[in-house]
């Protein structure tokens, strides 16, 4: 039997309505919060959260010697079309040179790491 579940998954960000609006404009659904804790109320009752981090400091990819802390893994049906949505919205390609793969990575207007993955 499990102890809990899972309510939301939080970024650390210096602007959660920013990043808020980025992944609503890339995963859909809906924004609602403030300026230090905003949550995106996704299509299908998930959330994902952005609390404001003032001393933020985004990951690193690819970093051997530091953590990335997590990435999200976003499902699309063509990453050419995602790719050029999501650079359009303010990402930046981290890993996307190898074209024969089924993802890329992309970091997202605060630095975080996700990939498009055409799995």
């Amino acid at each position: 039997m499990a102890l809990a579940k899972l309510g939301a998954v939080v970024l650390d960000c210096p602007d959660p309505r920013a990043l808020a609006a980025f992944y609503a404009e890339v995963l859909g659904g809906s924004v609602t919060g403030d300026d230090d804790w905003t949550d995106l109320e996704l299509p299908g009752g998930r959330t994902l959260a952005f609390q404001a981090a003032p001393g933020h400091v985004p990951p690193r990819w690819p970093a051997p010697d530091a953590s990335q802390q997590f990435h999200l893994d976003l499902t699309v049906e063509d990453l050419d079309v995602a790719e050029k949505g999501v650079l359009a919205l303010g990402a930046r390609p981290l890993d996307t040179e190898d074209r024969s793969r089924s993802f890329r990575v992309y970091a997202d207007p605060a630095g975080h790491p996700f990939c498009l993955c055409a799995c």
